[in-house]
């Protein structure tokens, strides 16, 4: 069902996009016009798909990343290889991640959802983007805060990421394993009695702290559940309602909270309510290794038993069929390969707009380049949807809609042509070509002479 976005969603974890894009563009201006990495991926906000609201798709998508099922062996977007056992013995585990903290991961991250909050349900718009560089629904900073393409631009895999929910979730459930996996080495171990098993939501505990940054006293953004910036413990538990001050809970509980009482949309709950069980710090072998004291890289001294009682969240995985449906088959098309950009013209022939085009199925995902750093285009990726794809908030459009304009700043002379690239990052025909004619002739008044009139 296709709806306004505003008034069911609450802000993701920070202030969205405007403060990144204030330092790109002061980035900008003190590299005399060149793009340099300063603060995320795109100097300008890519567009994203947002799927239905009841959030089947999103939910389908982390079941099928929670079993491996996106995209096996892939080194960037599967999920890796689990480790399990104590700090003395590790072994490997099964590729599988509980699937209900996932969830209420992506909840408490973005409401699950990828695009900015006043993008309707069922069509495409800005990018959900935080201040530091979280995309979307797993809230992917990593690999996010810089370009990592060639010249300046974003990759292919960051496009992926920042527009297509499958992607988006697929990198998020990679970086929660990573997490799980630097245990012993960089963080300590939770399951010292049952073989730091990964079957076990309560041995998350430590790979989920770790996901919103592994910080603790001395850190504004602390997570340490027994840092005084947060408040004497116990602490009554959170209802993952909006009630509660998120400010006063470690990122950990917001999650078990978030478990234990899934949101409900359309009369039926997101997920199945489990209630995992946090560490009981009233117990020495709790609140021994959490005591501030142990909190010293590569802290080997908190590791911790499973709260008892534990809980088991082995997943279904997604429905038959999900990831090829998903993902399907998109093709690059584009509405024109040619422009022409008057600086001296009406202000409608100061800029100009091509179409990109899906006539395949799924999502295209897509971005533009040029070497001719005189070329500007808005968005600088986005998506483009086949016909198979749900497009029914009455603004939502297929095509994605490209401007392009100059910056005359960096223009070598007044009359010259440049070459806009425009490329698939999941898709075939991978490149296209625009080609872009500028004319910036002005007439101009005998020296000395004024022309304000």
């Amino acid at each position: 069902m296709a709806g306004w976005r505003v008034a069911e969603r609450k802000l993701p974890r920070a202030w969205l996009l405007p403060a990144a894009v204030l330092l790109a563009t002061l980035a900008l201006a003190a590299s005399g016009g060149q793009r340099r990495a300063a603060a995320c991926a795109f100097l300008r906000t890519p567009s994203a798909y947002e799927a239905e609201q009841a959030r089947t798709s999103y939910l389908a998508a982390i079941d099928a990343a929670a079993v491996d099922g996106l995209f096996p062996g892939d080194s960037y977007f599967g999920l890796p290889q689990l480790m399990a056992g104590t700090r003395a013995a590790r072994v490997p585990a099964a590729r599988r991640v509980p699937s209900t903290v996932l969830k209420a991961i992506s909840w408490e991250e973005s409401t699950l959802t990828m695009a900015s909050r006043a993008t309707r349900f069922e069509s495409t718009g800005p990018a959900l983007v935080s201040f530091d560089c979280g995309h979307g629904a797993m809230q992917v900073t990593t690999g996010m805060t810089v370009p990592l393409g060639t010249g300046a631009d974003a990759s292919a895999r960051q496009v992926n990421v920042a527009t297509h929910y499958v992607y988006n979730v697929a990198r998020g459930v990679a970086i929660l394993a990573d997490k799980w996996n630097q245990a012993p080495a960089l963080r300590p171990i939770v399951g010292t009695d049952t073989g730091g098993d990964p079957n076990l939501i309560e041995n998350w505990y430590y790979a989920v702290w770790a996901y919103n940054g592994f910080a603790g006293p001395g850190s504004s953004s602390t997570n340490h559940p027994l840092d005084p910036l947060l408040g004497a413990w116990p602490r009554p538990a959170y209802r993952c309602d909006g009630t509660q001050a998120r400010n006063r809970y470690p990122y950990q509980e917001l999650v078990w909270g978030c478990m234990a009482n899934p949101p409900e949309r359309f009369g039926r709950k997101l997920w199945t309510p489990l209630p995992a069980t946090l560490p009981d710090f009233s117990l020495p072998q709790f609140f021994g290794p959490m005591s501030l004291a142990r909190w010293v890289f590569p802290y080997s001294g908190m590791d911790l038993p499973t709260a008892q009682p534990a809980h088991l969240d082995l997943g279904a995985g997604a429905p038959p069929g999900f990831r090829d449906r998903a993902l399907g088959a998109p093709t690059l098309g584009i509405s024109s390969g040619s422009v022409v950009i008057r600086l001296n013209g009406t202000p409608q022939e100061q800029r100009a707009t091509i179409r990109v085009q899906n006539p395949g199925t799924g999502i295209l995902t897509w971005y533009a380049s040029s070497t001719d750093r005189w070329i500007v285009v808005d968005p600088p990726a986005g998506v483009a949807l086949g016909s198979d794809v749900a497009c029914a908030a009455p603004d939502c459009t297929r095509e994605a809609a490209v401007t392009i304009t100059v910056n005359p700043t960096l223009l070598p002379q007044a009359n010259l042509v440049g070459t806009l690239r425009i490329t698939a990052a999941n898709g075939q025909l991978s490149e296209r070509s625009v080609r872009v004619e500028v004319n910036a002739n002005f007439d101009v008044a005998a020296p000395g002479t004024g022309r304000a009139y």
